[in-house]
């Protein structure tokens, strides 16, 4: 097993390298505007064209360059929809525009999961509780062991076969996330818990189902077999992608994980300090960063989740340089490099000597914070459905 180097803080260096952070998104929200609003709306633009016109080919697509062109598009647009709009809309980057196309309540994305649901799983439980172990359910979907402190069983031999699988039908494994398998199959939680998660999975995935898989090949009459590959094809290019940029943002080796007790009482600055040491960055041109939502900046939307994504490039300099000078990790690299140290962690920690792991329980209560954190939070939708372990989850958001 490899060694994780240590990193700590003072209290005292914690509040002086939160008020810096602090200082860049304060900074940064002052000088949202017309250049951020025109940005969107140009993407928003750009997105719809792709899909129009890559529908259009396909439509078209008995000569073999339209499929490929038309696939291409659709995939590409499909990328741009969930990443660079639909997950940063969702999270209240432009909800200062007050246009409801791009409201974060209102918005839907073209995909399996639920948005409401979305909001509940990644907004609030994974930017809550980023990396922080039994509580973050990003660590492994609730399928893959991602970290030493999992326990190992037998299970997790199957780790590769699970994680491409998971790359493969990415779009439904997001769309069980709120669903909390890990929970029920533990017991501690039965499938009729979670009827009204479960509910509105099946009504998001058929209506997602019959627009690419019946409408629209429909429509083609007799190309709709080549209509019907297209939108198969786009929708695992979108898969496989949105899973490479998120899964190389969060489990590149060097990349660390929390107990809950070692989050208790947190700061600000502590938070912004476990930002930090869960993310990885991508390196990257224009449209890279484009086509990854920005998300190739995963350390800079981990500590800025609200600001656009889009500002995170130019931001990204000052907050290396800051992470230097407390004597902080700043873990960033190509995508083959971070990705290939991906798959080298899925397999390392597939056997027992992989991570040395631990029996630990479910959290039972909320991770507790001092009040500075606590008063500085961002509106965050409710969690979906009415179970307990969601009402009790209402009591804390730490996204500053």
């Amino acid at each position: 097993m490899s060694e994780k180097k240590i990193y700590t803080l003072t209290p005292e260096q914690a509040d002086a390298f939160g008020a810096e952070l602090d200082a860049i998104r304060e900074r940064v929200i002052a000088d949202l505007g017309e250049r951020d609003a025109t940005y969107i709306r140009n993407i928003i633009k750009t997105q719809r064209k792709l899909e129009v016109g890559g529908r259009a080919l396909l439509f078209a697509s008995i000569f073999p360059p339209f499929w490929l062109a038309g696939t291409a598009m659709l995939g590409i647009a499909k990328i741009l929809d969930n990443m660079e709009i639909g997950h940063n809309v969702m999270h209240g980057q432009y909800d200062w525009m007050g246009d409801p196309a791009i409201s974060s309540k209102a918005f839907e994305w073209d995909t399996a999961c639920p948005a409401d649901q979305w909001r509940h799983s990644h907004n609030y439980m994974h930017h809550t509780y980023t990396n922080i172990v039994d509580m973050d359910r990003d660590i492994g979907y609730g399928i893959l062991r991602m970290s030493e402190d999992q326990k190992w069983s037998p299970y997790y031999l199957g780790n590769p076969v699970y994680a491409f699988l998971l790359m493969v039908f990415f779009q439904y494994g997001v769309a069980l996330h709120e669903l909390e398998t890990e929970r029920i199959r533990s017991g501690e939680i039965s499938i009729a818990d979670k009827k009204d998660v479960l509910r509105g999975i099946w009504a998001k995935t058929k209506r997602q189902t019959l627009k690419d898989y019946v409408a629209f090949p429909l429509l083609a009459g007799p190309f709709a077999p080549f209509v019907f590959a297209g939108n198969m094809t786009a929708n695992l290019m979108r898969n496989v992608w949105s899973y490479m940029i998120i899964f190389c943002g969060h489990f590149p080796e060097g990349t660390q994980e929390f107990s809950i007790e070692e989050t208790e009482n947190e700061s600000r600055g502590m938070w912004y300090f476990r930002q930090l040491l869960g993310s990885a960055n991508l390196t990257g041109g224009r449209w890279f960063h484009i086509l990854s939502g920005n998300l190739s900046f995963q350390i800079e939307h981990h500590l800025f989740p609200d600001i656009p994504a889009h500002r995170h490039a130019e931001i990204a300099v000052e907050v290396r340089e800051i992470c230097e000078r407390y004597g902080l990790p700043y873990n960033t690299g190509p995508l083959h490099k971070q990705f290939a140290s991906v798959v080298r962690k899925i397999v390392r920690l597939a056997f027992p000597w992989g991570g040395r792991g631990k029996d630990s329980e479910p959290a039972d209560k909320p991770v507790e914070v001092i009040d500075s954190v606590a008063e500085s939070v961002v509106d965050v939708t409710e969690p979906a459905g009415n179970d307990e372990s969601a009402t009790a989850e209402r009591e804390l958001v730490l996204v500053p």
